[in-house]
């Protein structure tokens, strides 16, 4: 009875868009039996990503309200599903494991919650659906494109964060759990920006504090010092701003095995290089998350089959050898209005619609 739960509860989160797929040792079910009980396995199961109030579910199911809304409220406040409310009244709705489950454990992570993950994660980044529909996009650094007329509202990081009314910042959990192992770098840490609904829940959660506009402006800030690529949610809309290194995101890594990352990237941008105006200072180099970027005789190599178009390269070029250019319009992914339309398109690519 205990495998069959859980067995409905991994169909269940593959049937979501970001999906839960089988792998072959099985650690996905050990995963579940780690973070679920199996009531709230049982449970889980029979929300959608439509918000409902714990009264409704409890209807549907034919069991106490009060029961329900005191075991929901749990589940949620364990990251194993959304809150939000609706005037006073809370409201319910699955969560996708990635982005959604895993990330809402930063606070609790264990050795072997980690170990488990980094042998799933293989098996759960399937680039060719990243390639049709990804979850996150790559937008440039403020400083790194010189003619702003090119840059589109959704593109432009400052004016994404200025579009929203609420700020939140929490601790990257993919540099977490690497220290937690041993490994990773000694970039920061608390840098990924979550807004609006999404801010709410974290917040709620002690997931992250709450911070103001001037903030989360210094964040982007911090993330460009620092080197960090500048991930937000693939909406034009956005909920979040991941701020991503190439030794510990998880999305980078899985770029970096690829042989093309540029062609499973969204990202407008590329790099354009002026080999005859290289002073080969190396620079560049380090700041280049996906090792696009090398020195040859004193000149730079440049893969561009590598590139993200994150723009990191080109702040720290002091002959302005490095630029940013647009691509080509017919080369580029589209960029949904919202997180919903993001979530239906990634479900088509997976048969999941």
């Amino acid at each position: 009875m205990t495998e069959a739960i859980y067995a409905r509860l991994a169909q269940h989160l593959d049937n979501l868009p970001g999906g839960f797929p089988r792998s072959e040792t099985g650690v996905e079910m050990r995963i579940l039996r780690r973070l679920f009980t199996e009531e709230e396995a049982e449970l889980a199961v029979h929300l959608s990503l439509r918000p409902e109030p714990a009264a409704k579910v409890a209807a549907r199911l034919d069991r106490d309200p009060e029961k329900i809304a005191s075991l929901l409220h749990e589940m949620s406040h364990k990251g194993l599903i959304f809150r939000l409310s609706k005037g006073k009244t809370p409201l319910y709705m699955a969560s996708q494991y990635v982005i959604g489950i895993w990330e809402y454990h930063v606070n609790d992570l264990d050795p072997d919650l980690i170990k488990d993950m980094n042998e799933y994660l293989p098996t759960l980044i399937d680039m060719e659906t990243w390639k049709q529909v990804p979850q996150l996009r790559t937008i440039p650094v403020g400083e790194s494109v010189i003619h702003k007329r090119e840059v589109l509202p959704h593109e432009e990081a400052r004016m994404l964060v200025r579009s929203r009314k609420k700020f939140a910042v929490a601790p990257c959990i993919c540099r977490r759990e690497h220290k937690m192992v041993g490994e990773g770098c000694e970039k920061p840490e608390e840098t990924c920006l979550v807004f609006n609904r999404a801010a709410d829940y974290y917040i709620e959660n002690g997931l992250a504090r709450e911070i103001t506009l001037d903030e989360a402006l210094g964040i982007l800030d911090l993330a460009e010092e620092n080197a960090l690529v500048l991930h937000p949610s693939n909406a034009q809309s956005i909920s979040n701003i991941c701020a991503c290194c190439g030794c510990c995101c998880q999305v980078l890594l899985a770029y970096k095995r690829h042989p093309n990352p540029s062609s499973i990237v969204s990202s407008p941008f590329r790099l354009e290089v002026k080999y005859d105006e290289c002073a080969g200072c190396g620079d560049c180099i380090e700041r280049c998350q996906m090792d696009a970027l090398s020195l040859e005789d004193d000149v730079i190599a440049f893969i561009e089959t590598r590139c993200i178009g994150c723009g990191l390269c080109t702040t720290v070029c002091p002959t302005e050898c490095l630029t940013l250019v647009r691509v080509p319009e017919e080369d580029q992914k589209p960029v949904p209005e919202n997180s919903f339309e993001t979530y239906v398109l990634i479900a088509k690519a997976r048969g999941k619609a």
